[in-house]
Protein backbone atom coordinates (compact mmCIF):
# COMPACT_ATOMS: atom_id res chain seq x y z
CA UNK A 1 0.00 0.00 0.00
CA UNK A 2 1.16 3.54 -0.77
CA UNK A 3 0.41 6.69 1.20
CA UNK A 4 0.76 10.34 0.24
CA UNK A 5 0.44 13.27 2.62
CA UNK A 6 0.43 17.02 2.12
CA UNK A 7 1.62 19.68 4.53
CA UNK A 8 1.14 23.33 5.36
CA UNK A 9 4.83 23.85 4.57
CA UNK A 10 4.18 22.97 0.87
CA UNK A 11 5.80 19.52 1.07
CA UNK A 12 4.39 16.35 -0.46
CA UNK A 13 5.32 13.10 1.29
CA UNK A 14 5.21 9.58 -0.12
CA UNK A 15 5.37 6.36 1.91
CA UNK A 16 5.24 2.63 1.25
CA UNK A 17 3.58 0.19 3.65
CA UNK A 18 4.76 -3.41 3.68
CA UNK A 19 3.44 -6.38 5.63
CA UNK A 20 6.20 -8.75 6.70
CA UNK A 21 5.59 -12.35 5.71
CA UNK A 22 4.69 -14.81 8.49
CA UNK A 23 4.13 -11.81 10.81
CA UNK A 24 0.65 -10.53 10.09
CA UNK A 25 0.73 -7.78 12.67
CA UNK A 26 4.18 -6.54 11.67
CA UNK A 27 4.13 -3.64 9.22
CA UNK A 28 6.92 -1.35 8.06
CA UNK A 29 6.50 2.17 6.73
CA UNK A 30 9.27 3.53 4.57
CA UNK A 31 9.70 6.92 2.94
CA UNK A 32 9.54 7.12 -0.86
CA UNK A 33 10.04 10.86 -1.37
CA UNK A 34 9.46 14.32 0.04
CA UNK A 35 9.92 17.68 -1.64
CA UNK A 36 8.28 21.13 -1.78
CA UNK A 37 5.95 20.70 -4.75
CA UNK A 38 3.76 23.79 -4.33
CA UNK A 39 4.44 27.47 -3.62
CA UNK A 40 1.59 27.55 -1.06
CA UNK A 41 0.16 25.09 1.50
CA UNK A 42 -1.17 21.77 0.18
CA UNK A 43 -4.93 21.45 0.72
CA UNK A 44 -5.72 18.01 -0.74
CA UNK A 45 -4.14 14.80 -2.04
CA UNK A 46 -5.35 11.74 -3.98
CA UNK A 47 -3.75 8.49 -5.08
CA UNK A 48 -4.63 5.50 -7.28
CA UNK A 49 -2.08 2.89 -8.29
CA UNK A 50 1.10 4.62 -9.47
CA UNK A 51 -0.65 7.98 -9.97
CA UNK A 52 -0.90 10.65 -7.28
CA UNK A 53 -2.09 14.25 -7.24
CA UNK A 54 -1.95 17.19 -4.85
CA UNK A 55 -3.95 20.40 -4.80
CA UNK A 56 -2.60 23.60 -3.33
CA UNK A 57 -3.52 27.10 -2.27
CA UNK A 58 -1.53 28.16 -5.37
CA UNK A 59 -4.55 27.13 -7.56
CA UNK A 60 -2.52 24.26 -9.05
CA UNK A 61 -2.80 20.47 -9.21
CA UNK A 62 0.55 18.68 -9.24
CA UNK A 63 0.81 15.14 -10.65
CA UNK A 64 3.25 12.40 -9.57
CA UNK A 65 4.51 9.03 -10.75
CA UNK A 66 4.99 6.92 -7.63
CA UNK A 67 6.95 4.25 -9.51
CA UNK A 68 9.74 6.79 -10.08
CA UNK A 69 8.96 9.02 -7.06
CA UNK A 70 8.85 12.03 -9.36
CA UNK A 71 6.62 14.94 -10.31
CA UNK A 72 5.39 14.69 -13.91
CA UNK A 73 3.59 18.00 -14.40
CA UNK A 74 0.79 20.39 -13.42
CA UNK A 75 -2.88 21.03 -14.17
CA UNK A 76 -3.79 24.72 -14.06
CA UNK A 77 -7.49 24.95 -14.96
CA UNK A 78 -8.52 26.17 -11.50
CA UNK A 79 -8.43 29.84 -10.51
CA UNK A 80 -8.70 29.28 -6.74
CA UNK A 81 -7.28 26.97 -4.05
CA UNK A 82 -7.76 23.30 -4.92
CA UNK A 83 -9.67 22.01 -1.89
CA UNK A 84 -10.57 18.43 -2.89
CA UNK A 85 -9.29 15.69 -5.21
CA UNK A 86 -10.54 12.21 -6.05
CA UNK A 87 -9.52 9.57 -8.58
CA UNK A 88 -12.07 7.23 -10.15
CA UNK A 89 -10.74 3.75 -10.90
CA UNK A 90 -13.14 1.15 -12.42
CA UNK A 91 -13.05 -2.19 -10.54
CA UNK A 92 -11.66 -3.95 -13.61
CA UNK A 93 -8.68 -1.60 -13.94
CA UNK A 94 -5.51 -0.99 -11.93
CA UNK A 95 -5.09 2.56 -13.21
CA UNK A 96 -7.46 5.53 -12.70
CA UNK A 97 -9.77 6.57 -15.52
CA UNK A 98 -10.60 10.05 -14.22
CA UNK A 99 -9.44 12.70 -11.78
CA UNK A 100 -12.07 14.98 -10.25
CA UNK A 101 -11.05 18.19 -8.49
CA UNK A 102 -12.86 20.99 -6.66
CA UNK A 103 -11.80 24.50 -5.73
CA UNK A 104 -12.46 27.44 -3.46
CA UNK A 105 -14.44 29.29 -6.17
CA UNK A 106 -17.12 26.56 -6.39
CA UNK A 107 -15.79 24.95 -9.58
CA UNK A 108 -15.46 21.19 -10.17
CA UNK A 109 -13.05 20.02 -12.91
CA UNK A 110 -13.27 16.66 -14.67
CA UNK A 111 -10.06 15.21 -16.15
CA UNK A 112 -9.25 12.16 -18.18
CA UNK A 113 -6.44 10.37 -16.32
CA UNK A 114 -4.95 8.34 -19.18
CA UNK A 115 -3.36 10.67 -20.17
CA UNK A 116 -4.26 13.67 -17.99
CA UNK A 117 -6.43 16.01 -20.08
CA UNK A 118 -9.04 18.54 -18.92
CA UNK A 119 -12.51 17.54 -20.12
CA UNK A 120 -15.01 19.85 -18.44
CA UNK A 121 -15.52 22.42 -15.68
CA UNK A 122 -18.79 22.36 -13.72
CA UNK A 123 -19.79 25.39 -11.66
CA UNK A 124 -21.29 23.39 -8.80
CA UNK A 125 -21.40 25.96 -5.96
CA UNK A 126 -21.74 29.71 -5.48
CA UNK A 127 -18.93 29.63 -2.92
CA UNK A 128 -15.94 27.39 -2.25
CA UNK A 129 -16.18 23.59 -2.27
CA UNK A 130 -15.20 21.92 1.01
CA UNK A 131 -15.17 18.30 -0.12
CA UNK A 132 -16.18 15.97 -2.94
CA UNK A 133 -17.05 12.29 -3.19
CA UNK A 134 -17.17 10.26 -6.41
CA UNK A 135 -19.77 7.48 -6.59
CA UNK A 136 -18.28 3.97 -7.09
CA UNK A 137 -19.97 3.90 -10.53
CA UNK A 138 -17.93 6.93 -11.60
CA UNK A 139 -21.05 8.54 -13.08
CA UNK A 140 -21.70 11.21 -10.46
CA UNK A 141 -20.03 13.18 -7.69
CA UNK A 142 -21.39 14.86 -4.58
CA UNK A 143 -19.92 18.12 -3.29
CA UNK A 144 -20.53 20.23 -0.19
CA UNK A 145 -19.57 23.88 -0.05
CA UNK A 146 -19.30 27.09 1.92
CA UNK A 147 -22.67 28.12 0.46
CA UNK A 148 -24.19 25.57 2.91
CA UNK A 149 -25.42 23.49 -0.04
CA UNK A 150 -25.13 19.93 -1.34
CA UNK A 151 -24.63 19.53 -5.09
CA UNK A 152 -24.60 16.53 -7.43
CA UNK A 153 -22.63 16.70 -10.67
CA UNK A 154 -23.23 14.35 -13.60
CA UNK A 155 -19.69 13.32 -14.57
CA UNK A 156 -20.82 11.74 -17.85
CA UNK A 157 -22.53 14.87 -19.20
CA UNK A 158 -20.36 17.32 -17.28
CA UNK A 159 -23.08 19.38 -15.64
CA UNK A 160 -24.73 19.96 -12.27
CA UNK A 161 -27.84 17.82 -11.87
CA UNK A 162 -28.93 18.57 -8.29
CA UNK A 163 -28.49 21.39 -5.79
CA UNK A 164 -30.10 21.88 -2.38
CA UNK A 165 -29.61 24.01 0.71
CA UNK A 166 -28.58 22.14 3.86
CA UNK A 167 -29.23 24.90 6.37
CA UNK A 168 -25.72 24.47 7.76
CA UNK A 169 -22.32 24.21 6.14
CA UNK A 170 -20.99 20.67 5.70
CA UNK A 171 -17.23 20.13 5.65
CA UNK A 172 -17.04 16.48 4.53
CA UNK A 173 -19.01 14.19 2.20
CA UNK A 174 -18.20 10.50 1.57
CA UNK A 175 -19.90 7.52 -0.10
CA UNK A 176 -19.92 4.12 1.56
CA UNK A 177 -18.13 1.24 -0.20
CA UNK A 178 -21.17 0.20 -2.25
CA UNK A 179 -22.41 3.70 -3.00
CA UNK A 180 -25.87 3.01 -1.53
CA UNK A 181 -25.38 5.57 1.23
CA UNK A 182 -23.38 8.73 1.78
CA UNK A 183 -22.16 10.55 4.88
CA UNK A 184 -21.96 14.25 5.65
CA UNK A 185 -20.09 15.98 8.47
CA UNK A 186 -21.21 19.27 10.02
CA UNK A 187 -18.82 20.22 12.84
CA UNK A 188 -19.21 17.42 15.43
CA UNK A 189 -22.28 15.83 13.82
CA UNK A 190 -22.13 13.00 11.25
CA UNK A 191 -25.26 12.16 9.25
CA UNK A 192 -26.00 9.05 7.16
CA UNK A 193 -28.19 9.40 4.06
CA UNK A 194 -29.67 7.15 1.37
CA UNK A 195 -27.99 7.87 -1.97
CA UNK A 196 -31.21 7.40 -3.95
CA UNK A 197 -33.19 10.24 -2.36
CA UNK A 198 -30.80 11.78 0.24
CA UNK A 199 -33.16 10.64 3.00
CA UNK A 200 -31.65 10.93 6.49
CA UNK A 201 -31.04 7.48 8.00
CA UNK A 202 -29.30 8.33 11.27
CA UNK A 203 -27.38 11.10 13.05
CA UNK A 204 -24.21 10.43 15.03
CA UNK A 205 -22.77 12.95 17.49
CA UNK A 206 -19.07 13.25 18.25
CA UNK A 207 -17.90 15.27 21.25
CA UNK A 208 -15.64 17.53 19.18
CA UNK A 209 -15.34 18.70 15.59
CA UNK A 210 -14.72 15.97 12.98
CA UNK A 211 -11.97 16.92 10.50
CA UNK A 212 -11.61 13.76 8.39
CA UNK A 213 -13.52 10.60 7.56
CA UNK A 214 -13.08 7.37 5.59
CA UNK A 215 -15.55 4.61 4.75
CA UNK A 216 -14.77 1.10 5.95
CA UNK A 217 -16.32 -2.28 5.25
CA UNK A 218 -19.41 -3.72 6.98
CA UNK A 219 -21.09 -0.33 7.37
CA UNK A 220 -18.23 1.25 9.33
CA UNK A 221 -17.21 4.89 9.07
CA UNK A 222 -13.90 6.01 10.57
CA UNK A 223 -13.43 9.59 11.73
CA UNK A 224 -10.73 11.76 13.27
CA UNK A 225 -10.67 15.33 14.47
CA UNK A 226 -10.19 17.82 17.25
CA UNK A 227 -10.47 15.15 19.99
CA UNK A 228 -7.17 13.54 18.74
CA UNK A 229 -8.93 10.15 18.61
CA UNK A 230 -9.65 7.75 15.77
CA UNK A 231 -13.17 6.33 15.93
CA UNK A 232 -15.03 3.67 14.00
CA UNK A 233 -18.80 4.22 13.86
CA UNK A 234 -21.41 1.54 13.25
CA UNK A 235 -23.60 3.46 10.81
CA UNK A 236 -26.52 1.09 11.41
CA UNK A 237 -26.82 1.66 15.16
CA UNK A 238 -25.11 5.06 15.24
CA UNK A 239 -22.80 3.94 18.04
CA UNK A 240 -19.00 3.88 18.30
CA UNK A 241 -17.72 0.40 17.46
CA UNK A 242 -14.00 1.15 17.81
CA UNK A 243 -12.16 3.98 19.48
CA UNK A 244 -8.44 4.71 19.63
CA UNK A 245 -8.23 7.47 22.22
CA UNK A 246 -5.19 9.73 22.10
CA UNK A 247 -4.17 8.38 18.70
CA UNK A 248 -2.13 11.55 18.20
CA UNK A 249 -0.86 14.45 20.29
CA UNK A 250 -2.72 16.93 18.07
CA UNK A 251 -5.84 16.96 15.88
CA UNK A 252 -6.25 14.21 13.29
CA UNK A 253 -6.28 15.66 9.77
CA UNK A 254 -6.41 12.56 7.58
CA UNK A 255 -7.59 8.96 7.65
CA UNK A 256 -7.20 6.07 5.19
CA UNK A 257 -8.83 2.64 5.51
CA UNK A 258 -7.87 -0.42 3.45
CA UNK A 259 -9.63 -3.73 4.09
CA UNK A 260 -7.90 -7.07 3.72
CA UNK A 261 -9.80 -7.98 0.53
CA UNK A 262 -8.64 -4.76 -1.16
CA UNK A 263 -5.02 -4.94 -0.05
CA UNK A 264 -2.19 -5.65 -2.43
CA UNK A 265 -1.32 -9.04 -0.95
CA UNK A 266 -4.90 -10.27 -0.76
CA UNK A 267 -6.62 -11.66 2.30
CA UNK A 268 -3.36 -12.25 4.14
CA UNK A 269 -3.09 -8.53 4.99
CA UNK A 270 -4.59 -7.26 8.21
CA UNK A 271 -7.21 -4.55 8.27
CA UNK A 272 -5.16 -1.39 8.07
CA UNK A 273 -6.03 2.14 9.07
CA UNK A 274 -3.58 5.01 8.66
CA UNK A 275 -4.01 8.37 10.35
CA UNK A 276 -2.16 11.66 9.91
CA UNK A 277 -2.05 14.54 12.36
CA UNK A 278 -1.01 18.18 12.37
CA UNK A 279 1.67 17.02 14.83
CA UNK A 280 3.48 15.66 11.75
CA UNK A 281 3.11 11.98 12.61
CA UNK A 282 1.54 9.29 10.41
CA UNK A 283 0.51 6.20 12.35
CA UNK A 284 -0.69 2.81 11.10
CA UNK A 285 -3.23 0.82 13.12
CA UNK A 286 -4.84 -2.59 12.99
CA UNK A 287 -8.49 -1.68 13.57
CA UNK A 288 -9.20 -5.14 14.98
CA UNK A 289 -7.03 -4.22 17.99
CA UNK A 290 -8.93 -0.98 18.67
CA UNK A 291 -11.20 -2.59 21.26
CA UNK A 292 -8.25 -3.09 23.60
CA UNK A 293 -7.62 -0.62 26.44
CA UNK A 294 -4.23 0.42 25.08
CA UNK A 295 -3.78 0.36 21.32
CA UNK A 296 -0.25 0.73 20.00
CA UNK A 297 0.40 1.68 16.37
CA UNK A 298 1.86 -1.00 14.11
CA UNK A 299 4.17 1.57 12.53
CA UNK A 300 4.69 5.30 12.41
CA UNK A 301 6.63 7.99 10.57
CA UNK A 302 7.37 11.54 11.70
CA UNK A 303 7.46 14.17 8.95
CA UNK A 304 8.13 17.00 11.44
CA UNK A 305 5.70 19.20 9.51
CA UNK A 306 2.08 20.29 9.88
CA UNK A 307 0.21 17.68 7.86
CA UNK A 308 -3.04 18.77 6.25
CA UNK A 309 -4.26 15.72 4.31
CA UNK A 310 -3.67 12.01 3.67
CA UNK A 311 -4.57 9.52 0.91
CA UNK A 312 -3.76 5.86 0.29
CA UNK A 313 -4.04 3.16 -2.35
CA UNK A 314 -3.36 -0.57 -2.51
CA UNK A 315 -3.69 -0.83 -6.30
CA UNK A 316 -0.69 -2.29 -8.12
CA UNK A 317 -0.10 -0.78 -11.54
CA UNK A 318 2.79 -0.99 -14.00
CA UNK A 319 1.33 1.77 -16.18
CA UNK A 320 2.99 5.15 -15.78
CA UNK A 321 0.86 8.28 -15.45
CA UNK A 322 1.46 10.94 -18.12
CA UNK A 323 0.25 14.35 -19.20
CA UNK A 324 -1.84 14.78 -22.32
CA UNK A 325 -0.78 17.09 -25.15
CA UNK A 326 -3.10 19.92 -24.11
CA UNK A 327 -1.79 19.94 -20.53
CA UNK A 328 1.82 19.75 -21.73
CA UNK A 329 1.34 22.64 -24.15
CA UNK A 330 -0.34 24.70 -21.43
CA UNK A 331 2.65 24.13 -19.13
CA UNK A 332 5.03 25.28 -21.89
CA UNK A 333 2.95 28.42 -22.49
CA UNK A 334 2.97 29.24 -18.78
CA UNK A 335 6.75 28.73 -18.60
CA UNK A 336 7.24 30.94 -21.64
CA UNK A 337 5.16 33.72 -20.05
CA UNK A 338 7.21 33.49 -16.85
CA UNK A 339 10.38 33.96 -18.88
Amino acid sequence: MSLVAGSYERFIWGFKLKTLKHAQESITISSLFSFPSHISPIKSVAIAGSAAASGGADDTIKLYDLSTSSEIGSLTEHSASVTALSFFTPPSLSFPRNLISAADDGAVCIYDADPFVHLKTVHAHKKGVNDLAVHPSGKLALTVGRDSCLAMSNLVRGRRSFYCRLGKEASIVKFDFGGDRFFMVMDEKVSVHESEDARLVIDMDNQKKVLCAASGTNGLLFTGGEDRAVKGWDTTSGKVAYSIEGAHSSRVKGIVVVSGSDAADGDTDPYILASASSDGVIRVWDVRMASKEKTNPLAEANTKSRLTCLAGSSLKSIRKPKLGDSATNKERDTAAKDV
